[in-house]
C-alpha cells in the first residue's frame, strides 16, 4: 500500500518530473505508476512514501524553508478535509483524481498561487485545464 499525506493526494496529480533532484523524481514517478496501476493508497499524516526520499527531510521534519513543516502539516489537514478523507483511509488513485477535480478551485485559491512549484504544475495539461475552468466561473 502507498502512504500519502494530504497535500500529496492532490499535488501528485500534477507532477511533471521537474524541479526536484533525480532520485526524488524517480521515486515520485514510481509511486504514481503504482497508484495508476491500481495499488491502494492510504492517507496519512506526517511523512509519507514521498517524503522518505526528500532532500529537505530531517528528523521527520521538512526543512525546505523556515516554518515549512508547520505550513505543510496545515496544508495536509486542509487537503484531507477538502477531499473528505481521513488519515488511515484506503482509497484508489482514480477516485482521488475525481475528488481533486471537484475541490480544485478551493485548493488552488488557497495554495497554488503562492506555491514555489506552481510553474512546474502549469506545464501539466490537467492543471492548466482546471485553472482555466476555475477562471471561467
Amino acid at each position: 500500500m502507498i502512504r500519502l499525506r494530504g497535500h500529496h493526494l492532490i499535488c501528485l496529480h500534477f507532477f511533471s518530473g521537474e524541479g526536484f533532484p533525480p532520485e526524488f523524481v524517480a521515486n515520485l514517478g514510481e509511486i504514481i505508476k503504482k497508484a495508476e496501476a491500481g495499488k491502494a493508497v492510504r492517507a496519512c499524516t506526517g511523512c509519507d512514501d514521498i517524503c522518505t526520499r526528500c532532500p529537505y527531510l530531517q528528523d521527520e521534519r521538512c526543512l525546505y524553508k523556515k516554518d515549512a513543516d508547520e505550513e505543510i502539516r496545515n496544508m495536509d489537514r486542509t487537503a484531507l478535509a477538502l477531499l473528505n478523507a481521513e488519515a488511515g483511509e484506503a482509497m484508489q488513485w482514480r477516485e482521488m483524481k475525481e475528488k481533486v477535480q471537484r475541490i480544485f478551485s478551493l485548493w488552488s485559491g488557497q495554495y497554488c498561487n503562492g506555491c514555489d512549484w506552481k510553474q512546474v504544475c502549469e506545464k501539466n495539461s490537467e492543471f492548466s485545464d482546471l485553472m482555466k475552468a476555475k477562471s471561467r466561473k
